[in-house]
């Protein structure tokens, strides 16, 4: 792809890198924000700096915050005992769409997947086990995809707080196995929160 100007070949190179943006739809979105008014792409610009400099990461359930305890975790109407463990932030958002579940979350911030060289010490499962240990914690939902690394993360989890007798939980298979969570219709991934069955049971199935 040829530039007649490498201010403009630099924008579409560096909008390129974002996932599901090849050369050409990066053109043409940089095309398009070059007939816009400059403040418009100021305040984008802007906008991203921002998120980039001053998102903070939620010190209770590693949720995406704007300050060190997220909306979520500091709502006085969330039932706490309740925590749903989730792979990242994404999964986040397409739960609480649903409108079905009203407990807190815990983000791992990923899934253990030895192929990846990802292990149990590179994800947020610690901080989940200290929870447990507190006492406060009633019931975990184990909402990772039906992937090998989510039934082994799931797993891996269920072994490190076996001891301390809380209910375990798994959502309902609703959602097909390999399926990841974000691309769940909104009333079957409710209907998978809603009607989860205990985290044993899948075991056997």
């Amino acid at each position: 792809m040829e530039f007649s100007s490498k201010l403009l070949e630099r924008a579409v190179n560096e909008m390129s890198q974002l996932p599901g943006i090849g050369k050409r739809t990066a053109l043409r979105l940089v095309l398009h924000m070059l007939r816009q008014p400059k403040e418009q792409t100021t305040m984008l610009s802007e906008a991203l700096q921002a998120m980039r400099n001053e998102v903070k990461f939620c010190k209770s359930c590693h949720n995406i915050s704007d300050h060190n305890l997220c909306e979520i975790c500091a709502s006085p109407n969330r039932n706490e005992s309740i925590i749903c463990v989730v792979e990242d932030i994404k999964d986040v958002m397409a739960i609480e769409n649903t409108s079905s579940f009203k407990g807190l979350y815990h983000v791992l911030g990923g899934k253990i997947s030895p192929m990846d060289g990802i292990g149990p010490h590179d994800l947020n499962i610690e901080s989940l086990v200290n929870k447990v240990k507190e006492g406060s914690v009633k019931e975990l939902i184990f909402a990772l995809s039906s992937t090998m690394e989510g039934d082994t993360t799931n797993f891996y989890i269920f072994k490190q707080i076996q001891e301390y007798k809380i209910f375990t939980s798994t959502i309902a298979r609703g959602i097909s196995v390999g399926d990841e969570l974000e691309y769940a219709d909104e009333i079957t991934l409710g209907r998978s929160i809603v009607n989860r069955i205990p985290f044993e049971n899948s075991l056997k199935l």
